[in-house]
């Protein structure tokens, strides 16, 4: 339906109506998802991606053109550090109790688009309501995990989970330590948590990062289950997380600013 030529072009045409710099750039691929109405535009490397998407302002404006619900522009590093990523949470979770990840693995080896097997997930879970907190439960739910939710008391109050006593900086540095005891004293085995790291093990229970664990960018899970803005939080540790997210190539430097911005304002 698109070609990169006509996008390209479009590009071009969009940075010069607003008077943008005349950077060159390179396109290497664009794929359409008819189903979800989104289009991909795979970038060369990182600096063509972010002339691609100018600010936001190209990029939105693209979409506007194109009459598309969605565009979302990638490089082929952030995919092929994507696709590496994948490869040693396939070793991670190969011959333990987490196996029913592999099929959603391997889909998203073959991102963009996101298509994901219907999965049914077989173990007790305890979903601890950190930072991601919607994409958190609608994980569960996709995977039909039999789930119970947690979270600090006050800090969502628009959702329905039994409230824990804890410090504002747990919703972006999860306590391990008290969702072990936690998991153990309710019988679960696995917990799903805003965790610095894909997946952990210990004293028997996995602790889960799902979308560490898949490469999955903060706006891809904005997009794909929504977000629900915490009410209380550390500034601080809110400034750490974004900043360790941007390290891992999870959202851009930009966008975490904004994120960042809007959170201190309210």
């Amino acid at each position: 339906m698109f070609t990169v030529d006509e996008i390209a072009e479009l590009v071009r045409q969009i940075r010069r109506e607003h008077s943008l710099p005349k950077s060159p750039f390179r396109i290497d691929e664009v794929r359409y998802d008819r189903e979800g109405d989104k289009l991909f535009i795979i970038a060369h490397d990182r600096t063509d991606k972010s002339v691609v998407i100018g600010n936001s302002l190209v990029i939105g404006k693209l979409r506007e053109k194109l009459g598309v619900r969605q565009v979302t522009v990638y490089s082929n590093l952030d995919l092929e550090i994507k696709r590496r990523k994948l490869g040693g949470a396939e070793k991670l979770v190969k011959d333990t109790e987490l196996e029913f990840l592999l099929p959603i693995i391997e889909a998203e080896k073959r991102f963009p688009p996101r298509k994901w097997p219907a999965v049914k997930g077989n173990l007790r879970t305890l979903v601890f309501l950190s930072f991601n907190a919607r994409a958190l439960i609608g994980f569960s739910e996709r995977l039909s995990l039999p789930y119970e939710p947690i979270g600090l008391k006050y800090a969502f109050p628009r959702l329905k989970y039994e409230p824990m006593e804890g410090k504002p900086g747990e919703l972006f540095f999860p306590d391990e330590e008290k969702l072990v005891k936690l998991a153990k004293e309710k019988g679960t085995k696995l917990v799903l948590a805003d965790f610095p790291f894909g997946l952990k093990w210990r004293e028997g229970v996995a602790l889960l990062n799902p979308f560490r664990l898949l490469h999955i960018g903060f706006f891809e899970l904005k997009y794909l289950f929504g977000f629900e803005r915490p009410v209380i939080y550390d500034k601080r540790a809110l400034i750490e997380f974004i900043v360790n997210l941007t390290y891992e190539g999870l959202i851009e430097s930009t966008d975490g600013a904004n994120i960042i911005w809007r959170m201190w304002r309210r």
